[in-house]
């Protein structure tokens, strides 16, 4: 990372960010069924193309991940990141992306149905991982025009979302170099196991954030990680805003966020 984040300034999203905006160009979203070996069938995800489109162009990928309660629909159905994208680009403050939707739990049945808690449904966040690497994104790469190193991927998501990123993400840097944990949940490791070796990690990352609401019952998994960054100098940025474990702040760190990577 190039110097040190940790002083970074964050601006509050202004006032109908997240609205849709008349007169403006629109991306598109829509749902897509991959193969998936890892779990055995097909499954689905949903993606984002944005304004303008082209398969003449290349774009770097966003991986955007939802948490426990929900699935590939979660962030589309309340946090509307189409046209919290769509308005950045209309502002002219956000490079080329597509932004992949996934269902982070991988078994046969992913529907959040039942015990959420399950052991069955917490492992399956886990079996992600391999799901992620070896069938979805390998799709995404055969059908969308897509750069395919590090430095134009980036992974990021909400709860227990945000704890797959930093365990994923902070895994794989040799796969992604962007990585955005919002109110990251009890699923995410402890920091000496997502960072042996800090200083290797360190120098392959180009954004590491991470953000919480101050309000947030879990946000003593943000601050043990932010503590572990900061007490072997890993750049990062650290967010702590008003809020709760809640959609105002997953929202405003998929603003900000996406505002910085690529």
């Amino acid at each position: 990372m190039n110097g040190s984040k940790q002083d970074y300034k964050m601006q509050t999203a202004p006032a109908g960010y997240d609205k849709e905006k008349e007169g403006i160009a629109r991306g598109t979203i829509r749902t897509i069924e991959y193969p998936s070996r890892t779990v055995g069938n097909t499954r689905k995800a949903m993606v984002y193309t944005p304004p303008g489109y082209s398969a003449g162009q290349e774009y770097s990928v966003l991986y955007l991940l939802h948490g426990i309660g929900g699935d590939e629909t979660e962030w589309y159905n309340h946090g509307k990141p189409q046209i919290i994208l769509d308005n950045l680009y209309a502002e002219q403050m956000l490079k080329p992306m597509i932004v992949v939707l996934p269902n982070g739990r991988a078994m046969r049945n992913d529907r959040a149905e039942g015990d959420i808690f399950a052991p069955d449904k917490i492992q399956a966040f886990e079996t992600f991982e391999t799901d992620l690497l070896e069938d979805l994104i390998p799709y995404i790469e055969a059908n969308y025009p897509v750069l395919t190193d590090r430095m134009h991927r980036a992974i990021a998501g909400l709860s227990m979302g945000g704890g797959q990123t930093l365990n994923i993400g902070l895994n794989n840097l040799d796969r992604f170099a962007w990585i955005g944990a919002f109110s990251p949940a009890p699923n995410t490791k402890l920091p000496e196991q997502l960072l042996p070796e800090p200083q290797k990690s360190a120098e392959q990352l180009s954004l590491l954030w991470l953000s919480c609401g101050d309000l947030d019952n879990l946000k003593h998994v943000s601050d043990r990680t932010h503590a572990y960054l900061s007490q072997h100098s890993v750049p990062h940025i650290w967010v702590e805003e008003n809020g709760d474990h809640d959609w105002p702040v997953w929202k405003n760190g998929l603003y900000q966020f996406s505002k910085l990577i690529f």
